[in-house]
């Protein structure tokens, strides 16, 4: 059984991230306040929250939703960053190198940062993959989303901000 199932046995998640995911908050509120902490993006920059809409993108390079989502993403953020929408795509991979190969092999650009257990500890993912937030420009929280979102869906955050 071995041979024709390599993956029988060994667990989809690293206990770390397993016990990330089992104490993982709920989704936040509609109107909620949230305050990202600085983190450095996968280019080397530094990404802080000023006062624009932010959406933030949970994913990882190993989630089938994130990549059927993902394209659409790109799609919104070209289309909206010169209306002022800053995204911050937070990848939770094992790895930040997973997440730039992945990120380089399908050509996103959108700001990608890689969500370290470290980092999660100031700043927890909600629970579910992919997790989408919008956030206005007072930080208040307008959408809040587990779980695939449709294209039409993610073209209808631009009507949002």
């Amino acid at each position: 059984m071995g041979a024709l199932w390599p993956w029988a046995g060994t667990p989809a998640q690293t206990p770390s991230e397993a016990t990330l995911e089992s104490t993982a908050p709920a989704l936040p509120r509609v109107d909620d306040v949230l305050k990202v902490p600085p983190i450095r993006l996968l280019n080397g920059q530094d990404f802080q929250h000023e006062r624009q809409p932010l959406l933030l993108y949970w994913w990882s390079s190993t989630c089938p939703f994130c990549a059927l989502q993902s394209p659409s993403m790109q799609a919104l953020w070209l289309s909206q960053k010169s209306r002022g929408l800053r995204m911050l795509a937070l990848s939770i991979d094992k790895k930040p190198e997973d997440a730039q190969a992945y990120l380089l092999k399908r050509g996103y650009t959108f700001p990608s940062a890689w969500a370290s257990p470290e980092w999660r500890k100031q700043f927890p993912k909600p629970k579910g993959l992919p997790v989408t937030l919008l956030m206005n420009s007072q930080h208040k929280v307008l959408l809040a989303e587990k779980g695939q979102m449709f294209a039409e869906d993610v073209e209808a955050i631009a009507r949002l901000f």
